[in-house]
């Protein structure tokens, strides 16, 4: 069996579509559609759905794609033995970040690690949701928890704290809060409850029982700018809001702490570039450690 060919097959699969899977691999679309053909030719079964807006994987396709990933498993292990995993740092890794730490903190920081490295292909996906290591939607997860199932290899990246802000427009219309109870008097920003994929993300009970917010953003990042913008309190990260000349922390006695993990599959230990990244990762967070937290 070509292994090419399962390897492309594990792209298509992963990215749900011959387009985006050829632009991952550097392979036209034509080609990855050959050699598709060419491995359910050989094992004599269809693998995948091809329609206008994707790829489904059939019964047999959703078997065999447990069976190509023991064989990827298998082929970085052989690969490291023989010495020969990413000789040079090049290929593509994506990273997978929640909106705050992926735009704030990591866009503007990954410029060094691309000059040290010109072939390494940076993938930087900042949204706020979780990430499927195991499904090879992201190389290299940053979490808010660490996940407590599935063959991973995590490490704590940092702590960071949150608390509350506003603007000084807003206060300058609106008497500061002396005390929780006073922030039932104000407008309030917070997450789409519905939408919050960590229990960990469920800041807001921990200030009042009942946040009641009257403008809800589903991003760290959006929440920033409604606050900026003067229409109301929120429960912004330190490290973030502490970069706006606009935004005054009150209530300082009230701090919330969380942390960020990184995380990747163990099929990718022996991987250089993935070792590089998040060694870099971790460089750079280690670097502006006191940013993260606000004592």
């Amino acid at each position: 069996m070509d292994w090419d060919n399962v390897r492309i097959f594990l792209a298509v699969a992963r990215e749900g579509q011959l387009l985006s899977a050829s632009r991952r691999l550097g392979l036209n679309h034509a080609t990855l559609g050959r050699r598709i053909n060419a491995l359910e030719e050989q094992l004599r079964t269809r693998l995948l759905i091809r329609k206008p807006s994707g790829c489904d994987l059939t019964a047999e396709g959703h078997a065999f794609y447990a069976t190509a990933e023991r064989m990827e498993a298998e082929m970085l292990a052989a690969q490291a033995r023989a010495g020969n995993v990413d000789a040079p740092i090049d290929g593509i890794v994506r990273i997978g970040a929640p909106d705050g730490f992926g735009v704030s903190f990591l866009a503007p920081r990954l410029g060094p690690l691309m000059r040290r490295h010109p072939n390494l292909r940076i993938q930087l996906v900042p949204v706020p949701r979780s990430f499927s290591l195991s499904s090879r939607e992201a190389d290299i997860a940053i979490t808010v928890e660490q996940p407590s199932q599935g063959r991973l290899i995590c490490a704590r990246l940092t702590d960071y704290t949150l608390g509350l802000y506003a603007s000084e427009d807003y206060l300058k219309r609106h008497d500061a809060p002396r005390d929780v109870e006073d922030l039932r008097h104000h407008a309030r920003i917070g997450y789409v409850e519905d939408l919050i994929f960590s229990p960990s993300l469920n800041f807001t009970g921990e200030i009042m029982r009942n946040w009641d917010a009257s403008f809800e953003i589903s991003s760290a990042i959006g929440q920033t700018e409604a606050v900026r913008s003067g229409a109301g309190i929120g429960i912004l990260h330190d490290y973030i809001a502490s970069q706006v000349p606009e935004l005054r922390r009150i209530l300082p006695a009230i701090s919330i702490r969380r942390a960020y993990w990184t995380n990747y599959h163990e099929s990718l230990r022996d991987m250089a570039r993935i070792r590089t990244v998040v060694s870099f990762l971790q460089e750079i967070v280690g670097q502006n450690r006191a940013r993260f937290v606000t004592e």
